[in-house]
């Protein structure tokens, strides 16, 4: 049977099989791994145009990098934050404590 050229290799799927992948990280991954392959075929067709850079930016707008711990923390702060109005005034100094804390944090 012909492989569809989306289809992971059998080795990938090997691969996740043997990591114990729950089910929905499995399928989230293999979504994944075939929407990267279009990514890269579209813009192998539009490799006519010479521009890595649009290239680039094309891939980075549709391939974002995930938050660092850092950010990911702070915008779990700020979301605490936005609800401080049910915080007693300690727990409010306490925010602000942590925020500053990962401000002070060096960027991944």
């Amino acid at each position: 049977m012909t492989q569809h050229p989306i289809t992971p290799p059998q080795e990938l799927v090997q691969q996740w099989a043997s990591e114990s992948l729950a089910t929905q990280n499995l399928c989230n991954r293999a979504a994944q791994w075939g929407a990267d392959q279009e990514l890269e075929a579209c813009l192998g067709e539009v490799s006519f145009l010479n521009s890595q850079a649009l290239a680039d930016r094309v891939r980075a707008a549709r391939r974002p990098k995930p938050l660092s711990l850092k950010d990911d923390a702070m915008e779990a702060l700020l979301r605490l934050a936005d609800c401080s109005n049910t915080f007693a005034s300690e727990d409010t100094a306490d925010v602000a404590t942590i925020r500053r804390a990962l401000e002070a944090l060096p960027n991944d």
